[in-house]
């Protein structure tokens, strides 16, 4: 068995030496990299061609959905290159994570920024001046400095890589503005490769990235935005606490995130959540630096920590085996949502994603638009971005269907979203539509949903009386119908853009000409029928193309295998997909090597892990789940 280790080993010095070859590189170097070093089968769809292209020095954006393996198709090229790649990335812990990872490989990384002893900075920088480093890591800030420009001028990278490349835009939802300034590199290092990656950008946002990048010289490949193993599903807000301790509750053990609008809400929910017996870790940008790094450190490393977070945590989380992203509020845009669930099911393995929310969300998240300081072209561009998402909230036809559209991504009904599983009943609701229409025109369009819904209710609040609005022929003509069937027949309203909020005027109900039409009788108004909020379950089917859920018999070996490798990984210092990842785990539980040989052919057990690991998972894989 040494002998097959020791085979193994020399397969990956071989492969590294292509690194120094004076032929071109070729797919033949990326091939055996992909085996010998990251220990992979194949690569996935969509990996080889982006490969290809820039080991033949051609720059390229490359938009692909989250947990496709986008930093494979930089990393290869990258040590089939002579020279330097530099990294240029927005987080510090996804730095360290990224750094962490290739070393376990047996690449030799580096990463520089403030957030490491000065002392750990230079060694790296001594490694990388030496050439001995064949990917640094470093900030848009730490980059665009006249002394690391300089002293990168005097080395003369190979490539550069831009991660979360949506940054560099102004059209796009993260705009940051140092990123800005990483327009000026190709007029610095002009022999070098550019190639820029991110999972969420529209069509404006990706030509502008690519302007600025590298003046439009240069490929924009788009690899669709389709996560199959990612199970939709949104529900109405009614009780949140109950709603989302339903829901964790099924996924009890399992690691999941909890995105909120507000600080203060953040800090609420994970109290809330600790308080019955959930382990939630808060994360917002009004904590400490140290407090934000040690919980994140903690999530990243341990199973089943719940982190509740506002949106200031998502952008580079690379943890792969994230079962489920929750959203108590309405996130800012399809864009912003699409990021956001996509921390979940990196691993391929089935994950769940639900949204809830309620009028106060739509009001709050129009004003948030309106009041951001902008010019009247990105409001509107705004705006618009959220007319998507609502209309994604209440849709009527698959919810995969419907997000991917966006993208200008055609796709068959997935089966698997809620609608699919539950397809919702339309009813013709023109006559209620007149009503609630007339009660805002009969009011001057000067009130919210709140007041509207108290009018067609037949409520008696001194507000109503005081206005004489309990006079109106509209007054208690929905009587009928509960609150919350109204609220649903608002949000829908919006979503189908009948209605807009005013917010200048305080949340104020405006009819647009589609419900202007309605009053007047010239056209129709569908309603999903509202039905009663259900209490959330367990996953009972597997997305399309997730990787197999695992047989219930072997749930201990996995748990066994996996409390392994989080010792290893306290052990080592790193997170615990570092050692390996869930989707490895599985597949040793399925097929229970019994030999090194036999573990070798493992997905993602590369000859250095196979050297540091193998022997004690095997141990681990023959006690069973009883060790």
């Amino acid at each position: 068995m040494a002998a097959s280790v020791t085979g193994r080993a020399d397969i990956l010095r071989n492969s590294l030496t292509y690194m120094n070859m004076d032929t071109p590189p070729h797919q033949a170097q990326a091939e055996d990299l992909l085996h010998a070093v990251f220990g992979l089968q194949a690569f996935r769809p969509g990996q080889a061609e982006i490969v290809g292209r820039l080991l033949a020095r051609q720059n390229a954006l490359v938009v692909m959905p989250t947990g496709a393996g986008k930093s494979l198709c930089y990393q290869i090229p990258a040590l089939v290159f002579d020279g330097l790649t530099v990294v240029i990335s927005p987080l510090v812990a996804l730095m360290d994570d990224q750094v962490a990872a290739l070393r376990a490989l047996g690449v030799d990384a580096a990463c520089i920024h403030s957030g490491r002893e000065r002392d750990a900075n230079v060694a790296d920088w001594k490694r990388v001046q030496g050439g001995a480093c064949k990917l640094l890591y470093l900030s848009p800030e730490r980059l665009m400095t006249e002394r690391m420009i300089h002293a990168l001028q005097k080395i003369g990278p190979d490539m550069f890589v831009v991660d979360e490349a949506h940054c560099i835009s102004k059209w796009g939802m993260n705009f940051r503005p140092e990123y800005e300034a990483l327009s000026h590199l190709k007029d610095a290092f002009p022999g070098a490769v550019f190639s820029a990656f991110t999972a969420t950008a529209d069509e404006a946002t990706r030509r502008d990235i690519a302007a600025k990048l590298f003046a439009g010289r240069g490929e924009i490949i788009v690899h669709g935005f389709d996560r199959p193993n990612l199970h939709l599903a949104v529900e109405p807000k009614a009780d949140w606490r109950r709603q989302l301790l339903d829901f964790i509750a099924a996924r009890a053990g399992q690691s999941g995130i909890v995105y909120c609008l507000s600080r203060r809400l953040t800090e609420e929910v994970s109290e809330f959540l600790n308080g019955n017996g959930h382990r939630a870790l808060p994360y917002h940008a009004g904590l400490s630096a140290e407090v934000r790094r040690d919980n994140q450190e903690v999530f990243m490393a341990e199973d089943g920590v719940v982190m509740v977070a506002t949106i200031a945590f998502g952008m580079g989380i690379d943890k792969p085996d994230i079962r489920y992203v929750f959203h108590l509020n309405l996130p800012g845009s399809m864009e912003a949502y699409y990021q956001e669930i996509g921390r979940a099911g990196r691993d391929g393995a089935a994950a769940d994603v639900k949204l809830i929310y309620g009028l106060d969300d739509i009001r709050m998240r129009r004003q948030f638009i309106d009041q951001d300081g902008e010019d009247d072209d990105h409001r509107r561009r705004e705006h618009k971005r959220l007319d998507a998402l609502l209309a994604y909230c209440e849709a009527t036809t698959c919810r995969r269907v419907t997000l991917l559209s966006y993208f200008d991504e055609t796709t068959e009904p997935c089966g698997n979203c809620d609608i699919c599983l539950d397809p919702p009943k339309l009813v013709d609701a023109t006559v209620q539509a007149q009503m609630l229409f007339s009660a805002a025109v009969r009011t001057g369009q000067a009130f919210g949903a709140a007041h509207l819904i108290d009018i067609l209710r037949g409520a008696a609040t001194q507000k109503i009386k005081d206005r004489g609005h309990d006079q109106l022929p509209t007054y208690g003509v929905g009587a009928a119908h509960a609150k919350g069937y109204w609220q649903s027949f608002i949000r829908q309203a919006l979503a189908g853009g009948y209605l807009s909020v005013d917010i200048e005027g305080y949340g104020s109900l405006k009819l647009t000409e589609r419900a202007e039409a309605v009053v007047k009788g010239e056209g129709e108004f569908l309603i999903r029928e509202p039905a009663p909020g259900k209490a959330a379950t367990a996953r009972t089917r597997s997305g399309r193309g997730a990787v197999p859920d695992l047989p219930a018999e072997l749930a201990g070996l996995l748990a066994n295998l996996k409390k392994l490798r989080q010792e290893l990984a306290k052990a080592r210092g790193v997170p615990a997909y570092v050692v390996f990842s869930d989707a490895t785990l599985r597949e040793m539980c399925l097929s229970r090597p019994a030999t090194l040989e036999q573990m070798a052919d493992i997905n993602g057990v590369g000859p250095k892990k196979l050297e540091e690991y193998g022997l004690m998972f095997l141990e681990r894989l023959s006690a069973g789940a009883e060790a």
